[in-house]
C-alpha cells in the first residue's frame, strides 16, 4: 500500500519509510521497511545490476578521405513500386554523411546487389577501404569476394 503507488510507481526504501512514517511507528520501524523493500519482487526486477566499468570507451578513427569508410544497409519491406523494387540499399559515407539510395528487389542475389553497387557508388567514388555494414545475409556471403 505505501510501497507500490499506482501514479508514481515503485518507491525506494527511502521515500516508503518516509510515507510510513507519516501514518505508524513501531521499535523497529526502519529495519522492517528496509527488508520489506529489499524483498519486494518488483524492485528486484527493476533494480539495475552492480557491474564493473567495460572499460575506457574506444572511440571511432574518423576517415581522412571522403568515400573511404561507408556503411551500407538494407531497408526491405517496403510497398512495390516501378520495375517491382521493394528494397533500397543506403549507402552512406561516415565522413561527409553523404547518402546513396538505391532501388533494389529483395530477390537480388548477392552477385546482384555487388554489381548494383559497382554500378553505383564505385564507379562514381572508387573503392572503399572499410565497409561496415548490417550483416545481412546479402552483404556476409560472397560480397567480398564478388566486388574484388
Amino acid at each position: 500500500m505505501f510501497h507500490a503507488k499506482p501514479y508514481s510507481g515503485l518507491l525506494g526504501y527511502q521515500k516508503t519509510l518516509t510515507v510510513v512514517k507519516r501514518f505508524y511507528y513501531w521499535s523497529n520501524l526502519k529495519r522492517d521497511v528496509v527488508e520489506f523493500v529489499a524483498r519486494c519482487f518488483d524492485c528486484q526486477h527493476v533494480k539495475a545490476e552492480c557491474k564493473h566499468l567495460s572499460g575506457l570507451l574506444q572511440p571511432i578513427a574518423i576517415p581522412k578521405w571522403k568515400w573511404e569508410v561507408i556503411s551500407m544497409k538494407l531497408i526491405i519491406g517496403l510497398s512495390r513500386i516501378v520495375r517491382q523494387h521493394d528494397s533500397i540499399m543506403d549507402v552512406v559515407d561516415k565522413l561527409t554523411k553523404v547518402a546513396h539510395f538505391i532501388l533494389v528487389k529483395s530477390t537480388f542475389s548477392p552477385n546482384n546487389v555487388a554489381w548494383v553497387f559497382i554500378r553505383d557508388v564505385v564507379i562514381l567514388h572508387g573503392v572503399p577501404k572499410t565497409i561496415v555494414s548490417d550483416r545481412d545475409a546479402k552483404f556476409t556471403s560472397n560480397y567480398g569476394r564478388i566486388c574484388l
